[in-house]
């Protein structure tokens, strides 16, 4: 199994799927399973039984999970797909860069 090296926060793309070409952040990282959930992409909607407080029950719409192989992050820099690489900063610090404008990605 492969390390996920995404956050939540991070902007990502979907790059297959039925959400192909969807642009979103990260809202949850699910290492175990590697699946991620990102904001306002794979939006279904899920039936809500009655409670005391909503007594009338209806439906919720909420953002489903999808696999992380199928989401690129988004380099800062240029907007462009990109992959991530790790780096040691001087002060002896590791981060996040993107492979390809170097750009750090942790804040």
């Amino acid at each position: 199994m492969t390390k996920i090296r995404l956050k939540r926060g991070d902007l990502v793309r979907v790059i297959a799927g039925k959400h192909k070409g969807e642009e979103g952040a990260l809202l949850a990282v699910f290492s175990d399973t590697n699946r991620v959930i990102i904001e306002r992409v794979n939006v279904i909607r899920k039936t809500q039984r009655p409670t005391q407080e909503n007594p009338r029950g209806g439906f919720v719409e909420r953002e489903a999970s999808i696999h992380a192989s199928n989401v690129q992050i988004v380099d800062p820099q240029d907007a462009e797909l990109t992959r991530v690489a790790f780096k040691t900063t001087e002060t002896g610090r590791k981060v996040r860069v993107s492979v390809k404008s170097g750009v750090e990605l942790d804040g």
